[in-house]
């Protein structure tokens, strides 16, 4: 087969002593999409297709390294001899740095270009990767994942300008919205197959495939690369300030939120130091950037009211989609089940989130944001609300059905929620960061929130439960006594002594009281997000009304005088 020729775009080159910040003389269908995008030259038909399967590779590099924790936790805790406060910061060191360097990559991109930015960061993600194979404790993991939220971050963006070069202009919108989706797939894909790996090497079989997939990407991405752009000086040094101030605070409230309902919230101290100190950086880095000339972050544009309405509407809907892994895995978990035996169910939940990926990007339209959210948001509603029946002999199987509706959800409304907040920045591309700031804080502390929020409410429903249900466990009722010489007798064969009898049937009631108690917690954290979920739909569907009533007429055109 021979090879393809590399795209030739008509703008005119640049000689070589010409200022490499000099803009381009782009003909219209090559001109970047925004500030730091690459051109769109017309390409043939095959290295499309080359350029959607780089895209696909890129995307799923950059979040399965996250995935491929987060679904191991236990397993990860356990290989390196951790707590579950200690381990829950693997996930976090993830989540402060990914968020924090949105800020810098934007213009990263903007004045050094797409090849060095393409290059280096594919190279740093293999080389943390690769340093992930000789980490033996908890501290040095820690800093690995930190290094990989850093990476992570560029390769986000890296797969969707891939994917863009795979579709042509008209088709263009779905191809923002496969860039961005495809990476929503990581999760449940890691939870397939990461208990193979383990298997394989432990700890290590993850992070050697990882590897692996790094370098592939990396292969690729030297083959084929990306056609260039416009460049321009971008940085300028209240930018390392703000993001001096901008970055520990965000990591600061990161670790509040996933250490919380860990070490509890009103029982550790430091959380509240930390939530404070958070509060204070935060601030003082939009008191800066508010009175900027030039902002990093324009304050004004992300506090207008279509802005903030799209900030809640996207911290809403990843609270509720918190169900999946807060929910229904953690109440599968606590039935004493494991990936191996929810691996069906985590394929049906992969099968799921790609048909609502497919779905959202067949019938995707600019004019049409919000109804893909609405019917999102009713899945996830009734997706929950099937949940809320569980029992203590559910299963996997007794779920197929809800969890499938909620990873259709998940994936189907990100696109077009997405397309409907990126509309004013086309217009505006100086809005171009804070809107990635935005929507990658929503999306990041938006799923930390909604774990928090879920896990401490089961833990408070689950001690609830338990007070009553052990109120009514007393020896002096003679159902409660018959149980327990039941179970007691049942003993008899391998236990001799009657008083060690009693007293294990004592402990087997207690831990039967404790299972039921955290079902009936489940079912209530089911209950609350559905009611989330309707509460949502609801919001969205009066401001959508509120909002066309409160539109101008359009002008009724003047009729002539027939007189």
């Amino acid at each position: 087969m021979p090879r393809v020729p590399p795209p030739a775009p008509s703008s005119v080159p640049r000689s070589p002593g010409a200022d490499r910040y000099a803009p381009r003389a782009w003909a219209p269908h090559e001109r970047p999409i925004m500030p730091g995008s690459p051109s769109t030259p017309l390409h043939p038909t095959r290295r499309r297709i080359a350029y959607g399967v780089v895209g696909f590779v890129i995307a799923i590099t950059g979040g399965l390294g996250n995935a491929l924790v987060t679904a191991n936790l236990l397993d990860l805790q356990g290989a390196l001899g951790a707590y579950a406060a200690q381990v829950a910061w693997l996930p976090a060191a993830y989540v402060m740095t990914n968020v924090s360097m949105n800020i810098l990559l934007v213009k990263f991109r903007q004045q050094f270009g797409l090849r060095l930015f393409t290059e280096a960061f594919l190279v740093l993600y293999a080389l943390i990767t690769l340093a992930h194979l000789f980490v033996n404790d908890l501290g040095s993991a820690i800093a690995v994942r930190a290094g990989h939220g850093i990476a992570g971050a560029a390769l986000n963006t890296l797969g969707l300008y891939y994917m863009l070069q795979a579709f042509p202009q008209k088709h263009r919108l779905r191809g923002l919205v496969l860039g961005l989706g495809i990476g929503q797939l990581a999760l449940p894909l890691a939870r397939v197959f990461s208990t193979d790996l383990l298997q394989f090497g432990e700890w290590r079989g993850l992070y050697l495939f990882e590897l692996g997939l790094a370098l592939l990407a990396l292969g690729c991405v030297l083959l084929l690369k990306l056609p260039p752009g416009d460049r321009h000086k971008a940085f300028e040094p209240l930018d390392f300030l703000t993001f001096g101030l901008f970055a520990p605070g965000v990591a600061l409230l990161t670790a509040v939120l996933a250490q919380g309902r860990i070490a509890w919230w009103t029982e550790t101290a430091w959380l509240g130091w930390a939530l404070a100190a958070s509060v204070a950086l935060v601030t003082a880095a939009i008191a800066i950037e508010h009175f900027r000339a030039r902002p990093l972050l324009n304050t004004r544009w992300l506090a207008t009211a279509s802005m903030l309405r799209l900030a809640l509407a996207i911290v809403l809907i990843r609270i509720v989609l918190s169900e999946q892994a807060t929910g229904a895995v953690g109440f599968l978990q606590a039935l004493g089940l494991g990936n191996a035996q929810m691996h069906t169910l985590f394929m049906i939940v992969l099968a799921g989130s790609i048909a609502g990926l497919a779905a959202s990007a067949a019938t995707i339209n600019p004019a049409k944001t919000w109804q893909p959210v609405l019917l999102s948001l009713m899945l996830m509603m009734t997706g929950a609300l099937m949940d809320a029946q569980a029992t203590n002999a559910t299963r996997p199987e007794q779920m197929y059905l809800s969890q499938f509706l909620l990873a259709f959800g998940s994936t189907f409304f990100l696109g077009p929620m997405l397309i409907a907040g990126i509309g004013p920045v086309i217009s505006q591309p100086r809005n171009l960061i804070s809107f990635v700031v935005l929507f990658g804080m929503t999306q990041n502390l938006g799923g930390l929130l909604g774990s928090a929020v879920l896990g401490t409410f089961q833990t408070m429903r689950e001690k609830f439960h338990s007070s009553v249900l052990n109120e009514h466990l007393s020896l002096l009722d003679p159902q409660v006594a018959a149980r327990v010489h039941a179970t007691a007798q049942s003993y008899a064969p391998t236990v001799a002594d009657p008083a060690l009898r009693d007293a294990l049937a004592l402990r087997a009631l207690g831990a039967a009281a404790s299972r039921e108690a955290n079902v009936l917690a489940y079912n209530d954290v089911f209950l609350l997000i559905a009611f989330i979920a309707f509460c949502t739909l609801m919001w969205i569907i009066a401001s959508r009304a509120w909002a066309r009533l409160r539109a101008p007429a359009p002008p009724v055109p003047a009729t002539p005088d027939t007189a």
